[in-house]
């Protein structure tokens, strides 16, 4: 199975990579998002360390059913060879209603099918108001025209 772009990525090479990446978070299925990875892909979340797509799975549907109407946008940061280093923003509530802004580093190293076979990632949670949130497309794909995280100042 390919996944393009492969590597080893250019600067739009790897954003097409992190769009098509965030396209998959934003459908907030695991299904649909673990198809990304290798069997064996190795991840760094907060204080988790889940391996290969099962417990990468497990670990996504636990997210989202704690991270409600959960929208994000990555931009990419650098890429040299297999690598990319993305930053991301994502906005999300839990079950009692607060609204919470999440930062955040990711550094991806994909195999030669441009599956992703490690995913290092650093976050951060804000808790923000409702008049705080900035992301306020319907649910799913963010839309082309709506704001970067540079644009919105993030």
């Amino acid at each position: 199975m390919s996944r393009p772009p492969l590597p080893p990525f250019d600067l739009d090479a790897a954003r097409i990579k992190a769009r098509k990446a965030e396209d998959a978070w934003n459908t907030r299925d695991p299904d649909v998002v673990v198809g990304a990875y290798t069997e064996d892909s190795r991840w760094r979340n907060r204080n988790e360390f889940p391996v290969g797509r099962e417990q990468i799975r497990a670990f996504l549907v636990r997210k989202w059913q704690r991270e409600l109407d959960y929208r994000l946008i990555k931009e990419v940061w650098a890429c040299q060879g297999d690598r990319i280093a993305v930053r991301f923003a994502y906005e999300w509530h839990d079950a009692d209603g607060q609204w919470f802004r999440s930062y955040g580093n990711e550094n991806w190293e994909f195999d030669e099918h441009g599956l992703m076979r490690a995913r290092h990632a650093s976050i951060n949670d804000l808790a923000i108001t409702p008049a705080q949130r900035l992301y306020h497309w319907p649910l799913g794909r963010r839309p082309d025209d709506h704001p970067s995280l540079s644009e919105l100042g993030l």
